[in-house]
């Protein structure tokens, strides 16, 4: 299972919230991952401009405000791609079978419908979106420690 884009947003998160910039060692630690797989991606969101590093500065800072990011510009950057892509469908279908002679196309339409839903629904959450969950839930949590 690919993770770049769950790990792009944790990222993405630490790098707004802090107070000073995150280098990739430290965004690494977070993640649970190695610095030159978070470099790989800060790459990415760099070339896209949601992040930038600064010469002589270690770490990033993002280019735009965080209602300005939504869900699908992260995927698009960390995926290298201009459209969502979930779904594959299987190699060498018989031809002389009116199932495998079809299925392609009509997996197709299907497939790219439910993609185009799901990339309204990632280009109507933001970071800032994941950002405000993220402090409910921690408020949620510590409540429910402090009444344990």
């Amino acid at each position: 299972m690919d993770t770049k884009f769950s790990s792009a947003i944790h990222a993405l998160i630490l790098i707004s919230e802090s107070e000073t910039p995150m280098n990739s060692e430290q965004i690494a630690a977070s993640v649970g991952t190695n610095a030159s797989y978070i470099r790989k991606l800060t790459t990415r969101l760099r070339k896209a401009e949601i992040i930038e590093g600064r010469r002589g500065i270690s770490g990033f800072r993002l280019v735009r405000k965080p209602d300005d990011i939504s869900f699908l510009d992260i995927y698009k950057s960390v995926m290298e791609t201009d459209s969502l892509h979930l779904f594959d469908i299987h190699q060498n279908s018989n031809d002389a079978c009116i199932v495998g002679h079809n299925i392609r196309p009509v997996l197709n339409g299907m497939f790219r419908n439910m993609e185009e839903c799901v990339e309204k629904e990632l280009a109507g959450i933001t970071l800032a979106d994941c950002i405000s969950n993220m402090r409910v839930y921690v408020d949620e949590q510590n409540e429910k420690e402090e009444t344990e």
